[in-house]
């Protein structure tokens, strides 16, 4: 079952300048700022009070993405991953992950395409 709307993610060229400009303009505050394994930077931002739904800026440094500045994906929190990726499935859903991926101290998602093409998440928080 999906409980909420999780995040937007953004992609950008430069991280630190989007940083500051989140925080520094829009009044947001950094919250996690991280590097995966692939050479993909992360840095997840929220308004003070409001830290339930964030922006996630995704980058790679200043490597000229095509797509910088545009929404790359929007992101459902669920409570079971594989069980919600079957439930889409048997709707006729186009899933992108067939299975899910572990990131971030073991966060999983998922991604999968709306009717429009859209980039769609579904995104299990690691449990407490």
């Amino acid at each position: 079952m999906i409980h909420k709307l999780e995040h937007i993610g953004v992609r950008v060229n430069d991280m630190d300048a989007s940083v500051r400009f989140y925080t520094e303009v829009l009044g947001m505050k950094l919250v996690h700022r991280a590097a995966l394994a692939d050479g993909v930077e992360l840095g997840f931002l929220a308004f003070p009070g409001s830290e339930n739904v964030e922006i996630e800026l995704i980058g790679r440094g200043s490597d000229g993405l095509s797509d910088s500045g545009k929404v790359h994906h929007i992101a459902f929190t669920v409570s079971d991953i594989e069980g919600e990726i079957e439930r889409l499935k048997s709707l006729g859903v186009q899933m992108i992950d067939e299975t899910p991926k572990t990131i971030l101290n073991g966060a999983k998602l998922a991604f999968f395409f709306g009717p429009d093409g859209e980039r769609l998440e579904l995104f299990q928080p690691v449990k407490a």
